[in-house]
């Protein structure tokens, strides 16, 4: 389909933005000049095109920028050769925008995360261990198991060249306790988690679900417009890092099956259960 040709369904709108901006190679485009390209209006395109893909044009233009930025960095890139080549204007910007979706600086990530803070708690819970990790912006995992050690050895793995500490009084622990008590109580923590364009757009999905409901990896493929990535979805709630805050555990298997779930299929049934418990107590 020809970006001159006006689209006539909204998985074909969104197909045709997605196709503009990564053709664009880091080169900004409004909405404006975006829905003029399409010939539909500003409006209908970012309501549509947010509708679909769980984000704005402009976030999906942010979140590639941010990943042709880490692919230079990984290149061995300069941090400003990597900076004009992701289409960042100025060092300000690259700072301000990529710094709070990478979780640290451009420099920081070059250096593989060497020099980040991450401190962690394990607490008993209805679900077994819990173990909670966070940087100073935000819970960066979320992890349920049998045994601390094996716990406390799968965040190291994820973060090798952090300073880890453990910090049983970690505040956001008591949060999610709470909520898997009484899963009506609010659970809105800010996160520090890294992943990639198409990861967001599946965890953004996730949040949408409202609790005590289900979507099916095929339909949530169908609603971000891309109905071939079932797989691709399912491989996006396996790789989520924070276990109940993206709440990966509501997606399903076309036919009603629980389907997999990386802290075990027991805990997927009782996290659906509480919550059927609570929609029903309401």
């Amino acid at each position: 389909m020809s970006l001159k040709s006006k689209p006539t369904l909204s998985s074909d709108l969104v197909q045709a933005v997605c196709r503009r901006i990564d053709q664009a190679a880091g080169e900004p485009a409004s909405l404006a000049s975006l829905a003029s390209e399409l010939g539909v209006s500003p409006s209908h395109l970012q309501r549509v095109f947010k509708a679909r893909a769980g984000i704005s044009p402009k976030g999906y233009q942010d979140a590639r920028r941010l990943e042709t930025l880490k692919h230079e960095l990984r290149r061995g890139s300069r941090v400003t050769e990597a900076m004009y080549e992701a289409g960042y204007s100025s060092p300000s910007r690259l700072y301000g925008r990529a710094a709070r979706r990478l979780g640290m600086t451009p420099a920081d990530y070059l250096r593989g995360g060497a020099g980040l803070q991450v401190s962690y708690s394990i607490q008993p819970s209805t679900l077994g261990l819990l173990l909670v990790a966070a940087t100073q912006k935000g819970v960066c995992a979320v992890r349920f198991g049998d045994s601390a050690r094996d716990l406390e050895q799968g965040l190291m793995a994820e973060y090798p060249r952090a300073r880890i500490q453990r910090d049983q009084s970690l505040p956001w622990t008591a949060n999610l306790l709470g909520w898997l008590e009484n899963t009506s109580a609010p659970l809105d923590l800010p996160l520090d988690i890294r992943g990639t364009v198409f990861q967001w757009r599946v965890w953004e999905y996730l949040l949408r679900i409202p609790l005590g409901q289900t979507r099916s990896y095929s339909q949530a493929a169908r609603d971000l417009g891309q109905p071939s990535a079932t797989r691709a979805v399912a491989g996006a709630c396996a790789a989520n890092p924070v276990a109940v805050l993206i709440p990966c555990h509501r997606m399903l298997r076309a036919d009603g099956a629980l389907g997999g779930y990386r802290w075990g299929l027991e805990r997927k049934q009782a996290l659906l259960e509480k919550e059927q418990r609570t929609i029903a107590s309401h």
